[in-house]
């Protein structure tokens, strides 16, 4: 597994995903990927809120290219990241799930499970994620109308 675009990332994680997270830093660094790590780096229990919203201002900023948010079952999280306009936040716990958000949807960061996948899947998903390319065409035409959802507008 090679990352193929060198990348800056912002790392994020709740209580369960540290150990997660501390191997996919791990390994981005070792694809020669530039990473930010944003916490937290225990297992006391925190509110995953805080730091979705961290990694969400780093991305949107243009700080770093992507985010990776780890989370329990990473439902949550990817609820919380969705409510800030901008983000585009998937959460993959199986390739197909990696291909589409990135390729489709051109999510900016991406959710994983750290009670669902090991930490070797967990790496095919994030290299399969940062090397798929957004296809635009009728995909681009549908973050438009969820740009305008987020604007508060109709979509008649």
């Amino acid at each position: 597994m090679v990352i193929n675009v060198p990348t800056s990332i912002a790392i994020a994680a709740d209580h369960n995903g540290v150990p997660l997270k501390a191997h996919l830093t791990e390994f981005l660094i070792s694809q020669g990927c530039r990473v930010v790590d944003l916490g937290t780096n225990s297992d006391e229990v925190v509110d995953y809120p805080y730091f979705c919203y961290r990694l969400a201002k780093r991305v949107l900023s243009g700080e770093v290219d992507r985010g990776v948010m780890i989370g329990g079952s990473g439902q949550g999280e990817t609820i919380a990241l969705n409510k800030i306009r901008g983000v585009r936040a998937g959460l993959c716990n199986s390739l197909f799930d990696a291909e589409i958000s990135s390729g489709n949807n051109n999510a900016n960061i991406l959710v994983l499970a750290g009670k669902v996948l090991s930490s070797d899947f967990a790496e095919e998903i994030l290299t399969l994620w940062l090397n798929t390319p957004f296809r635009g065409g009728v995909h681009q035409k549908r973050l438009d109308l969820i740009s305008m959802l987020e604007a508060g507008k109709e979509l008649n």
